[in-house]
């Protein structure tokens, strides 16, 4: 009979929540940016999700940004700072000096709350939250009144990720996001980078400027792009910093990373509000990459296209969004 289970733990010194279900384990750092650190099969040894190893750990809530799932509100970059949103211009800090631009927002570094955690028969779960007003630090940066859930359930069938944003104010809010995820290439023990491939619902690959910000033209894909985008490629085909439109396969907008030697595929499955993808793989250094889905065009705000195009969503007093993504294994 699977064992599902949820407790408090602690991960190389900082406390955490952690997950069971049968050969299942999900370890959740709520004081880290509500960030889910690892994704394990204990069973056939597979650690899904880059975690940093105890000697990294400072360095890593230092720059939380690239182990496990990181949250990122908004996300990516915005030029000079500078958020245009319903005719006024909100700053953010420049956060990144060779380009001058603010990154990756505030959630990812914010301690978030644990709002309950527990098991049915079926799985295990957690539940996240950070509440913002005008008392919390964010407020400075994004003065709207919102509250942002992020619950992950462990089953039989692998990893689900709900997120929940809540307008719990009077003025209409930007509900920007994205997750810098942080996927071992290889993922099992006895694997090389070489036995692994992944595939990804890239569309256009949009031109990037020497600030890394989008001109709003596209640029052709490159062969390998074009296995990226169908039979598969190592993720370490070239150095990637590249930011792609999504367009769903098949009804579904996901990543697939192939063990051929394992006879596995981890499926990423992101849901289809995630207009974009950003793919990252730290100068093609090898051990992980980040296919990152998110919801808008990188400096969105700034850029001169058709809001639902770009995904410039929004939330109206009251109103609420949410998105389900899922990471499962399947045979190849």
């Amino acid at each position: 009979m699977t064992q599902f289970k949820a407790y408090e733990t602690v991960f190389h010194g900082e406390p955490a929540i952690g997950l069971q279900a049968g050969k299942y384990e999900a370890i959740m750092l709520s004081h880290v940016g509500g960030n889910l650190i690892a994704f394990r099969d204990n069973e056939s040894g597979y650690r899904f999700l880059r975690e940093p190893a105890e000697s990294e750990m400072e360095s890593f809530k230092n720059n939380p940004g690239v182990h496990g799932i990181p949250v990122l509100f908004p996300p990516n970059r915005y030029e000079d700072g500078r958020f245009p949103w319903k005719g006024k211009v909100l700053n953010f800090p420049v956060n990144e000096t060779a380009t001058g631009n603010h990154l990756h927002g505030f959630l990812h570094t914010a301690a978030w709350e644990v709002e309950e955690f527990g098991a049915t028969g079926h799985e295990s779960f957690v539940t996240v939250k950070i509440d913002v007003d005008e008392q919390h630090a964010i407020y400075q940066y994004l003065p709207f009144r919102f509250t942002v859930k992020l619950t992950y359930s462990l089953g039989a069938d692998g990893l689900r990720q709900h997120l929940f944003v809540k307008n719990n104010g009077k003025e209409e809010m930007p509900c920007l996001l994205a997750f810098h995820t942080a996927v071992n290439v290889p993922f099992a023990k006895g694997s090389s980078s070489e036995d692994c491939t992944a595939k990804l619902t890239i569309g256009k690959r949009w031109a990037l400027n020497d600030r890394m910000l989008p001109t709003g033209d596209f640029q052709e894909l490159s062969k390998e792009e074009l296995l990226l985008q169908g039979g598969g490629i190592s993720p370490f085909f070239a150095a990637m910093d590249n930011h792609y439109t999504a367009v769903p396969q098949n009804g579904r907008n996901r990543m697939e990373l192939t063990d051929r030697k394992e006879g596995v595929v981890l499926v990423y499955d992101v849901g289809t509000s995630y207009k974009q993808w950003m793919v990252w793989n730290s100068g093609a250094a090898g051990g992980f990459f980040c296919p990152e889905p998110h919801v808008n065009l990188v400096n969105a705000p700034n850029v001169d296209l058709p809001a639902e195009e770009i995904g410039l969503f929004s939330l109206k007093a009251g109103e609420i969004w949410e998105e389900t993504s899922r990471f499962y294994v399947k045979p190849v």
